[in-house]
């Protein structure tokens, strides 16, 4: 995996620092390293962290997975987590929530 520039990992920095000032340290790495998959390197940071965060907490804070795997479709395992991402989310005193009439957010981040 080709690695950030330094001028980007500060952008990512300090964009993940404003979204979410609470994360645990384990799940901040995590989202720092999701933003360099090579989907997400051309992006602005901020919208980088943005995907990687939500789809992080999607699969590990979530119960996502499970849901997919009792053969739940896509879309409808995502309406069911929205509110679980956001308390996540709300527990790291994000500046932002995930808003499901607004954010499309799929696996490809």
């Amino acid at each position: 995996m080709k690695r950030a520039s330094t001028a980007r990992r500060r952008a990512v920095d300090k964009a993940l620092t404003l979204l979410l000032p609470w994360v645990p340290f384990a799940d901040a790495e995590a989202i720092r390293a999701h933003v360099d998959d090579r989907k997400l390197r051309t992006l602005p940071p901020a919208i980088a962290v943005w995907l990687a965060t939500i789809s992080h907490v999607r699969h590990v804070h979530t119960q996502y997975d499970a849901l997919l795997d009792e053969g739940y479709e896509r879309d409808a395992a995502r309406h069911f987590v929205v509110d679980e991402i956001n308390a996540v989310l709300t527990r790291w005193r994000a500046t932002r929530l995930l808003d499901p009439e607004v954010d499309d957010i799929g696996d490809d981040a």
